[in-house]
């Protein structure tokens, strides 16, 4: 999910940290985030709802079925 990924690199740029950072704050590996900024791999639910609880954001808008954060 293209949207997905461009997404999740913006909101850590705004937000102005590392992916270590994030991965540690939803309880991932630093890998796994990459992985989905770089559109290798797609969070599960749980994971998602974890990622747009941190940037506090919707699913919505995360996945792109929004624009409106």
């Amino acid at each position: 999910m293209e949207i997905l990924a461009q997404r999740l690199t913006m909101l850590r740029k705004q937000k102005d940290v590392s992916r270590k950072v994030v991965a540690e704050a939803v309880h991932i590996a630093e890998r796994t985030y990459q992985r989905y900024e770089e559109a290798e791999r797609e969070p599960n639910a749980s994971v998602l709802a974890e990622l747009a609880k941190y940037y506090n954001v919707s699913l919505d808008y995360l996945v792109g079925h929004k624009d409106e954060v």
